[in-house]
């Protein structure tokens, strides 16, 4: 297992938070994420640095379009070689809007970035976590809507991103219930899907959720419909998760064990699914060490069978971990 720190101590930016990233082949990877004086400020631009050889550049501005605060970058490359990168503009994130810019070249050079649904405010595509591309070409984008209360859905596009037609909000069920910050009973709220396709059409997502409980919902047809959001058993702390499918059909999860609306952001752990995600037996933690944020995990398969994934530590850095499908059997304990 490798461990290790995009980059320390910054020269343009104190904070930094919401990773993500994909793999380049040849074992080389390219993480983006948002940093500035602090998240919200005026100054947050999106960020990014490529591990070539074992070695991470040094962060380099990928983008910064006006002068309004940048949030939650998402990369994304199908089948194909054209990479995507999607991100928020806004003075929050009730009203922000998504923008969308791309390299073919393995992020050397960038488009001009634009936005991703003319006039849109809310922010359609993804919010968080990577797209998924299903077995027939078709891309789903996890997003989610902050405007009064949460609410999730998909966008899908047909033509690899041109054009996006979303889902309606998907509904949660009524034995979900909500906290506040102060504990207090709220709406039920669910944001930050992270979407996986278990057979042909069979799409499936786990939620952020303010329950108490990492939700779930599943789509039988491909992702136009989905069924009421239920909670799972696992424990949510109401920050982001994510997860891959890894090549031998199991699932990878990262996420903060807490079962506390607005709880603590660590430790940060990684769960095993056997079974499409009815249990979740195995696991590691990867940050145990209190009173420290470790949050927002980005999770990939990577083409050795194994994963990568990319937080937020303390948001003083990004943090990279790279497993082999043999620390995925050896390190994780039921």
């Amino acid at each position: 297992m490798i461990k290790e720190f995009i980059f320390k101590n910054p020269e343009h930016f104190k904070e930094c938070h919401a990773s993500t990233i994909i793999e380049l082949g040849n074992g080389d990877f390219l993480a983006a994420w948002f940093g500035g004086s602090k998240e919200g400020k005026d100054d947050v631009a999106i960020w990014g640095a490529k591990r070539r050889a074992g070695v991470w550049s040094k962060p380099e501005l990928l983008a910064k379009v006006n002068d309004l605060p940048h949030w939650n970058p998402v990369l994304f490359r199908g089948n194909g070689s054209k990479i995507f990168l999607y991100f928020k503009v806004g003075n929050n994130c009730s009203h922000w809007q998504t923008l969308v810019m791309s390299s073919a070249d393995n992020g050397e050079n960038w488009s001009i970035p634009g936005e991703l649904i003319a006039g849109d405010i809310g922010g359609r595509g993804p919010v968080k976590n990577k797209c998924l591309e299903l077995s027939d070409g078709t891309w789903l984008a996890p997003a989610s809507n902050e405007i009064g209360s949460w609410q999730a859905f998909v966008d899908r596009s047909t033509d690899r991103g041109s054009t996006w037609i979303r889902s309606n909000f998907i509904t949660v069920n009524k034995t979900v219930t909500g906290l506040n910050e102060l504990g207090k009973e709220a709406p039920p709220g669910v944001i930050q899907p992270a979407l996986w396709e278990s057979s042909p059409g069979n799409v499936h997502m786990l939620l952020r959720s303010n329950s108490g409980k990492i939700c779930r919902s599943d789509s039988s047809d491909g992702g136009r419909a989905w069924s009421a959001i239920y909670e799972t058993s696992l424990p949510s702390n109401n920050s982001g998760i994510d997860l891959a499918k890894l090549a031998d059909g199991k699932l990878l999860l990262a996420f903060n064990p807490v079962s506390k609306s607005w709880g603590v952001r660590w430790p940060l752990t990684l769960a095993v699914s056997p079974d499409n995600g009815e249990s979740w037996g195995k696991r590691l933690d990867i940050e145990t060490v209190p009173d420290r944020e470790y949050s927002y995990p980005a999770v990939i398969a990577t083409s050795d069978g194994g994963a990568a994934i990319t937080y937020t530590w303390g948001r003083e850095s990004i943090a990279f971990v790279k497993l082999t499908p043999q620390d995925i059997s050896s390190k994780f304990k039921n």
